[in-house]
């Protein structure tokens, strides 16, 4: 899951943010109001836990280990299925899935990053952001006329949409794939693809005066050097491109830290407030306001701090700055006031749609220790708002998402193989049980819905996929370059540059993007095609056939395991503009993080040393999620796309038109999943 994109470069990443800025001004067009109604007597409900990445091997070994009580007593009162996940198993691909009841030839979401074939730009796939067409300058200020927008690209109608059409309640908390939240009278909180204030996955920001640290942008925050003067530190925390400048930069706010010349402990000074920080501790949420145009126009956002270090060095970590929810600067709810209404409740909270900063601990910003005290703060933070929301439900759908296996899954894999390339024994010894912790926090919010539920309530808790160790790297563009699929320029270095930057589109006939994307350079279609669409067939019969013998020659082991066609693999008005080959990876290999961005590592094959050391972007069939319910589920292999024409059915709703799938409580299916 990327977090700071750099698939469109400086000035690209620029306009987005400048676009975000402006839409954001335009205000709240979104959004809708709620329709509410009070339950009759003995009305049905239904309840579903979404809990990304819990994987069905590993709960099952927890169950018989003990640790989840509550889930053996649900799987024994009523089922316990593998659940088929997306084609490819992306997040955002197998939400919207579920959410839409279609594949992805019906939703047009194919992976994380999307291209457009007659610029060959890659794009974020789940939102846009446009800017207002026209705008007035003014010696130095820019002025928009009219507001931007922040669009939806998911396609198809949500299932909670159609429940409000037909006058069921719902209240769908943080699904992903649904920034900026789509227009409807259910209770909506946005979630994974919901930017931060600077407009990318999340930013965070580190502060340290080691000459020898780097400094500049990293994958996922910026490393910022600073002077220690008289024990005092003066620095600036970036916000937003301030789209009335005519020269595009951050909005900042300068604040200052005083150090104890003795004591581990700082303070901070940041526009009317003040807090005190000892080395190791983490600050409540600041809220700050940035000004665009002095006077008139500001933005809020809320951060966290951390002082890593006090001296011999100062190091300083700063959270990604956020929506703030109380006053939010772009659509993150409906209706608009539910966001303000829930910090009143449960205090501010993180609203980036990937909020555990598994950017900073790949990175060295923080340890493996300071990681767990955010992923831990995440989590509580979601079971406040569960603790809040939960019992004031009374009628329709409750639907609430975790998103704390599945991050924790990424970047704690390691510490519990021994075989992984980046184990460590000695950091094993302390968090190798800690995944199994957060395990055992889902099964204590299993138990506090169980013990609600009554005679009318039908209880789903399901996951988007499981999970695999990702112990080595497989460069699908290196390997396209050296089996002569892509030509660079004369004289270009492979390893220079970024997003295909040496690349010769002349005499190339196929790329990858994305995590499991291949693409041909068709004629007709991509801005510099050269494959005929006549020959399409043959080119991409040859590759599949050839990435299916690549072996691993440390082990022998195959490196892919199946390969999709998109003609077959999805059904709907969108199946032909994704990828034309979906590469479905062995169990312990995925596509390395530079090749999926267009660039070209030496080796096709690399150990993964990297603190992200699970996945599940490979194979699907390897990593199906799970499904459970406290009533029998007479499907032996149900799909993410039977999860919505189940809620559907749940309430008496007909099953629109292309919706696939059929419920998984309907005992005359007969569903076959290849």
């Amino acid at each position: 899951m990327p977090r700071r994109s750099r698939i469109q470069g400086g000035s690209r990443d620029r306009a987005w943010r400048f676009a975000l800025l402006l839409a954001l001004l335009a205000g709240g067009t979104l959004l809708s109001c709620q329709r509410s109604r009070e339950p009759g007597p003995g009305e049905h409900k239904l309840v579903i836990l979404g809990i990304d990445g819990m994987d069905p091997q590993l709960l099952r070994q927890y169950m018989q280990e003990g640790k989840m009580p509550h889930f053996s007593a649900l799987a024994a009162q009523g089922s316990f299925r593998s659940l088929t996940t997306s084609i490819p198993p992306q997040s955002p691909v197998a939400w919207s899935n579920l959410i839409t009841g279609m594949d992805a030839g019906g939703h047009g979401i194919f992976d994380f990053i999307h291209r457009d074939p007659g610029t060959m730009q890659a794009q974020f796939s789940t939102s846009r952001v446009e800017p207002p067409r026209h705008r007035l300058r003014l010696g130095s200020w820019v002025l928009p006329l009219g507001g931007g927008e922040a669009r939806q690209l998911r396609r198809g109608r949500a299932f909670w949409e159609i429940l409000d059409e037909h006058g069921v309640p719902a209240t769908v908390f943080r699904i992903p794939a649904n920034f900026p939240p789509v227009p409807s009278g259910a209770r909506t909180f946005a979630g994974m693809g919901t930017p931060d204030l600077r407009g990318t996955y999340g930013t965070f920001y580190f502060y340290t005066d080691d000459p020898t640290a780097p400094s500049g942008a990293v994958e996922g925050g910026e490393i910022i050097p600073v002077e220690v003067r008289d024990w005092q530190v003066a620095a600036k925390l970036p916000g937003p491109d301030n789209p009335f400048r005519r020269e595009t930069r951050p909005a900042e706010i300068p604040f200052r830290v005083s150090l104890d010349p003795v004591a581990p402990v700082a303070k901070f000074a940041l526009q009317d407030k003040e807090f005190v920080l000892q080395e190791g501790e983490w600050s409540d949420w600041v809220r700050v306001e940035f000004t665009l145009l002095p006077g008139l126009v500001s933005v809020r956002g809320i951060c966290r701090f951390y002082l890593k270090q006090a001296h011999p060095r100062f190091q300083l970590y700063v959270s990604p700055v956020n929506i703030d929810p109380r006053d939010p600067a772009l659509p993150i709810s409906t209706p608009k006031a539910y966001s303000r209404q829930l910090t009143e409740e449960v205090g501010e909270f993180y609203t980036q749609g990937i909020a555990e900063d598994t950017k900073a601990l790949s990175d060295g910003v923080l340890d493996d220790k300071e990681y767990l005290e955010q992923a831990r703060e995440v989590l509580a933070e979601q079971r406040r708002i569960f603790d809040a929301e939960f019992p004031k439900f009374r009628s329709g759908t409750f639907f609430f998402y975790f998103s704390s296996l599945d991050l924790n899954a990424h970047m704690l894999w390691r510490l519990t193989d021994p075989h992984h390339p980046a184990y460590n024994a000695e950091a094993a010894t302390r968090y190798s049980t800690v995944l199994s912790e957060f395990y055992q926090q889902m099964d204590q919010v299993l138990g506090q819905v169980m013990s609600r539920l009554d005679d009318h309530t039908t209880l789903l808790v399901l996951s988007d996929h499981g999970f695999a160790p990702y112990n080595r790297s497989f460069n699908l563009n290196t390997w396209l370059l050296n089996n002569g699929y892509i030509t660079l320029k004369p004289g270009a270095n492979p390893e220079e540059g970024e997003y295909f930057a040496a690349v010769d589109w002349s005499r190339t006939r196929a790329y990858g993007l994305g995590l499991n994307g291949l693409y041909l350079n068709l004629r007709g279609r991509e801005r510099d095609g050269t494959v005929p669409p006549g020959e399409a067939e043959a080119v991409l019969t040859e590759i599949s056939q050839r990435l299916l013998a690549v072996r691993d020659p440390a082990s022998n082991a195959p490196v892919i395991t199946r390969v999709d066609r998109a003609a077959t693999a999805y059904h709907g008005p969108y199946a032909k503009t994704g990828p034309d080959l979906i590469v479905g990876y062995n169990r312990g290999y995925r596509a390395g993080w530079k090749t999926i961005l267009g660039a070209f590592p030496r080796e096709v094959l690399e150990d993964n040393t990297n603190a992200w050391s699970g996945d599940h972007c490979m194979d699907f069939t390897l990593v199906p999620g799970l499904l459970l319910s406290n009533r029998k589920i007479p499907a032996e292999a149900p799909a993410l796309t039977d999860i919505a024409p189940t809620i559907l059915a749940e309430f008496g709703i007909p099953q629109p038109e292309g919706m696939m799938g059929r419920s998984v409580f309907d005992s005359r299916r007969t569903s076959v999943r290849k």
